[in-house]
């Protein structure tokens, strides 16, 4: 692996990232690090979150058609994703039966370089939404069984 320059909005994005117990968008980051460095692009941040996950020093999180999300975090846990918002959570401490993983490998004739594992559910903000019988913002009745949760 060839050492990349460490450059000052690298810096900044690593240590904006590792501090957050979010996992953001390439997006939701340049907002929080255009607070520091105002004059950075959209395209610097994606370069940079890029050149990242390549050196192994953040992880990047990505699940079928869902934007991409960045985890500064790098000790060994999990991830639950919220299939309303596309939130993602931390999920530490928990012990899966383990796994051959030579057995995937002999199963599928692939050559196997790792895992990842990531929950599915429902998050606690999207769950109050979708069981509040009022939306005070719009002053509309809600259903929770219809998507979006406006009644028609």
């Amino acid at each position: 692996m060839t050492k990349m320059r460490q450059t000052r909005q690298r810096a900044a994005i690593l240590e904006l990232l590792r501090s957050l117990k979010s996992h953001p968008t390439a997006a939701e980051l340049h907002a929080l690090v255009r607070k520091r460095l105002p004059r950075i692009s959209l395209g610097t941040v994606y370069r940079n979150l890029d050149a990242l996950a390549r050196q192994g020093r953040i992880r990047k999180l990505v699940s079928g058609r869902a934007e991409a999300r960045f985890d500064g975090d790098l000790r060994g846990h999990y991830h639950v994703r919220c299939t309303d918002c596309g939130r993602v959570g931390d999920v530490f401490g928990l012990e899966l039966p383990n796994v051959d993983s030579a057995e995937p490998g002999r199963a599928s004739g692939f050559e196997i370089l790792g895992c990842r594992l990531e929950f599915i559910g429902v998050c606690p903000e999207c769950r109050r939404r979708r069981t509040s019988p009022h939306d005070p913002a719009s002053g509309t009745e809600t259903d929770a069984r219809v998507p979006g949760g406006l009644k028609p």
